[in-house]
């Protein structure tokens, strides 16, 4: 792994994120420069640290020759959503995109872990300009709900404490929290149109301020 230089390697995937935050964020304020509903809430991003490579490396038994199209999660993006129903809205807008091509899915809402992880996660290849040329790079998006979002979090910090050998207690809560984090977003979305609606005439309420009449001067 020492022949890896690791600054060079993960120059890509940097830019990459980068470039995916502008674009998912320009997404969002897009759907509300037209006054529309985004499905996009939050939009943030990472890249692996280079322990965190490497350790995955060790547990996967991946090669540094295949490295590149084996982890497919160096560059990483994660989409927040109100709704459970914008998440599959925000899925099939990574589909129409020219600008980069989904190479797999795996929905883990309507198959959630046995943890009771739930999110929706796309691999897509992603193409950079360096210079050198054009460079293909995976990414992975990660498309969940504030909810889930919260879940995730929690658990992934009990994750660095207990390795992932979590006490049954521990366990069991979480597996608990996860289904009353999903009865939350199933409730949300049965008032959905009630919430946008309102979330609408917050928003109008709020130019309308912002911009008086003349008539309101």
């Amino acid at each position: 792994m020492s022949e890896i230089k690791w600054n060079e390697f993960l120059i890509p995937y940097s830019q990459a994120v980068d470039e995916l935050k502008i674009k998912f964020r320009n997404l969002r304020k897009e759907f509300l420069e037209k006054n529309e509903h985004s499905p996009i809430e939050f939009v943030t991003g990472r890249v692996k640290t280079v322990d965190s490579i490497r350790e995955k490396m060790r547990r996967r038994f991946i090669s540094e020759e295949l490295l590149e199209q084996d982890m497919q999660d160096i560059a990483g993006i994660r989409i927040q959503c109100q709704f459970v129903e914008d998440i599959y809205d925000v899925a099939k807008l990574l589909h129409i995109r020219e600008d980069m091509r989904v190479i797999e899915e795996r929905d883990y809402i309507a198959n959630s872990k046995p943890s009771g992880y739930r999110s929706y996660h796309v691999v897509i290849e992603y193409p950079i300009q360096t210079s050198t040329g054009q460079k293909n790079i995976l990414a992975e998006i990660q498309i969940r709900t504030l909810a889930m979002n919260f879940w995730s979090t929690i658990e992934h910090s009990l994750n660095y404490k207990y390795k992932g050998d979590f006490p049954e207690e521990i366990n069991e809560r979480l597996k608990r929290a996860a289904e009353a984090s999903f009865m939350l977003d199933e409730e949300m979305s049965k008032i959905r149109e009630e919430i946008q609606d309102a979330q609408q005439y917050f928003t109008d309420r709020k130019r309308d301020l912002n911009n008086p009449t003349e008539h309101d001067k």
